[in-house]
């Protein structure tokens, strides 16, 4: 341990990613305290990834299971299908307690001192922790910051937390609302839609920019609509904003057009979940101890080793990770993230590509991408001189996918003309999260589709729509 100091490292935030960067430190020798002031497990366990797939695993089982026409062509027939809405959310609940008791054992085992409280800076290598017996003060070598992020909730919309509410509530499935409005869809409203909707909800899907799924590639929204929308109880409106909304029953909400600023529809329905993204939680932090303070949108600002910002020069000692920095608003990028802080402090310098961290919409089918959207890879190409391809290939052609009866479904690679390297890859369909690690793992190492051509796959398995599209794509 640093001599002079209670700790060698401080994190403030029991997050996945806090938690992740506790592992790896004592791994590596160094004395660690973890500060949280919440319940261990930040969002991602309590709140977001952990419960919402619990949801997402009943939802879709009873969602197979009523899809009759699906099932009598494997040859099953089956009576009524009915479920219980509260044993559902327990079996979230019980899933969320149980990781969470696994976290705080790992710690435990590992000897990570668990501080529970507020914690703050209150200078480089000092945290000020406000607990319930009062305020406590504990030295670091290093601090790290991995406070995480909330809901945002725009202007004019009330949350009551039972008939307007985040996803923080949702993920209780206190009840289930004949018609919900659910505001935003990106992968949370998304992911609501598909439980609602297999639960026997009508959902109304709000989107104040010009097409639903604005921020997946088009040809993946495109198939996804086809899929997850058109067939199911929802009613779309896009290119309008939720410009108020009042709790009560009904629910009102008025829509408003962006250009205009006029109310063009008013809503009444039972229900609405706002789903309209996160926003850092770093508020009360002590950044004014070390000079520091957050950017507009209140991010933290940090360098590409994760270092804490000060008029644009590192703070010495003070690293921020996670959601509250903003690169990429992910579980998996916080941990990669703190695992690399700790390689920093430890004199082995890293850093993050983010163009090779995969994301997923865990809907039934799943949505999958890693690296660039085809908008995004043209104008890179622009800047940078190449040209830019893309090979589409369908699960409706794949030996396993139709075995299973899950023929809905496409793979796409964007990649370079030039020397074939993979830019991007968007999967929606049977098992497209699990899919996507194989792409992701070929972007990290910046393969060309050349080289992937020659690869084998397990014949007959799903991984097979990304074979069929690298030898598709590739020159030689």
């Amino acid at each position: 341990m640093s001599q002079g100091f209670d700790y060698d490292l401080v994190i403030i935030g029991a997050g996945v990613g806090g938690h992740g960067a506790a592992l790896h430190a004592v791994k590596c020798g160094l004395k660690t305290a973890i500060v949280e002031a919440g319940v261990m497990g930040g969002t991602c366990v309590n709140r977001g990834c952990i419960p919402s797939k619990a949801l997402l695993a009943a939802s879709g089982r009873v969602r197979e299971l009523r899809d009759s026409h699906h099932l009598k062509t494997l040859g099953i027939q089956l009576g009524g299908i009915s479920f219980d809405r509260e044993t559902i959310a327990n079996h979230a609940d019980n899933t969320v307690s149980k990781l969470r008791g696994e976290l705080v054992n790992s710690l435990k085992r590992l000897n990570v001192d668990v501080i529970q409280g507020w914690g703050k800076l209150a200078g480089s290598q000092k945290v000020v922790v406000e607990t319930a017996n009062g305020e406590k003060t504990i030295t670091a070598k290093d601090i790290m910051l991995a406070p995480g992020s909330v809901p945002w909730v725009p202007p004019g919309i009330e949350v009551d937390g039972k008939t307007v509410f985040t996803s923080d509530h949702a993920i209780k499935l206190d009840w289930l609302p004949q018609w919900i409005a659910i505001i935003g869809s990106g992968y949370i409203g998304l992911e609501f839609a598909d439980i609602y909707t297999a639960l026997g909800s009508e959902v109304t899907m709000i989107e104040a920019l010009d097409r639903l799924m604005p921020t997946f590639d088009p040809d993946i929204a495109k198939q996804a609509q086809r899929v997850l929308i058109a067939p199911r109880d929802i009613e779309t409106r896009v290119g309008v904003l939720a410009a108020k909304v009042t709790p009560g029953a009904p629910v009102v909400i008025e829509l408003m057009d962006p250009k205009t600023k006029e109310v063009v529809e008013v809503l009444e329905v039972d229900a609405c979940l706002v789903a309209t993204g996160r926003i850092p939680a770093t508020k009360n932090l002590g950044l004014e101890s070390v000079g520091a303070e957050t950017d507009r949108r209140g991010f933290l600002p940090v360098n590409d080793a994760m270092q804490l910002l000060a008029g644009g020069e590192p703070v010495p000692h003070v690293w921020a990770i996670g959601d509250a920095m903003g690169k990429m608003m992910l579980a998996h990028a916080a941990s990669a993230q703190g695992v690399a802080v700790i390689e920093n402090i430890c004199g082995r310098p890293r850093t993050i590509d983010y163009r090779s961290i995969p994301a997923a919409a865990f809907t039934h089918p799943e949505m999958s991408f890693v690296g660039l959207t085809e908008p995004a890879a043209q104008e890179l190409g622009k800047e940078e001189g190449f040209e830019v391809a893309a090979v589409r290939t369908y699960f409706k052609g794949n030996s396993k996918a139709i075995a299973e009866g899950e023929t809905d479904g496409i793979a796409k690679v964007i990649y370079r003309k030039d020397t074939g390297e993979i830019l991007g890859v968007h999967i929606f369909g049977y098992h497209a999260a699990d899919l996507i690690q194989e792409a992701a793992n070929a972007i990290a190492n910046r393969e060309s589709v050349n080289e992937l051509a020659f690869s084998v796959h397990t014949h007959p398995t799903l991984s097979e729509v990304l074979d069929e599209a690298y030898k598709r794509a590739a020159t030689v």
